[in-house]
């Protein structure tokens, strides 16, 4: 009975003191993540998804103008889903941009944002910290969404260079689509 008592004192004590963690939290007016916006943000379409074709051209005017610069890049171009198209990596570049070129345009696709957006807000101080825990994000730019016809049909990833390098290589194969 002794035995029974003590159960059932500690389940009391449990259910007590459990509560105040589903009490809901009030908004932190220095937060900027509790503005609660009235349309969706970056709700870009999506679209046919870029076909080899397409990402051919878009990597080749990225290595063009990495080419013209004597820049050493890997050029990654995916599809909205973020799965692997086209890839590109120029002679001598690092081997470690193979991998970090694929998630930025994986990142920028399956956000559908730029890269840089992240970098932003990660500098932005603690209440972006959130970001850093999201499946497959990488803060850093050169990753930039490909849109046709205001839908998202993919994205284009660089690496090899400083953030500046690799994203204005990356706004060159953006470019090449319009």
């Amino acid at each position: 009975m002794r035995r029974l008592t003590m159960i059932a004192a500690a389940a009391c004590v449990a259910v007590m003191t459990s509560s105040g963690a589903f009490a809901q939290v009030p908004p932190n007016p220095n937060n900027p993540n509790d503005n609660v916006p009235d349309v969706m943000p970056l709700d870009i379409p999506y679209g046919e998804p870029i076909n080899i074709e397409t990402a051919k051209k878009v990597a080749g005017a990225a290595i063009a103008e990495a080419t013209k610069r004597n820049w050493k890049l890997c050029v990654a171009v995916v599809a909205p889903s973020g799965d692997l198209v086209y890839f590109e990596r120029m002679d001598n570049c690092q081997y470690g941009s193979i991998a970090i070129s694929q998630r930025k345009a994986r990142t920028s696709a399956r956000f559908r944002r730029p890269t840089l957006v992240f970098e932003t807000l990660l500098g932005r101080g603690p209440y972006y910290s959130y970001l850093a825990t999201l499946d497959d994000v990488i803060a850093a730019r050169g990753g930039n969404p490909l849109i046709v016809d205001g839908k998202l049909i993919g994205a284009i990833g660089v690496s090899g260079g400083t953030g500046s390098q690799d994203d204005v290589i990356s706004q060159v194969g953006v470019a090449a689509l319009k």
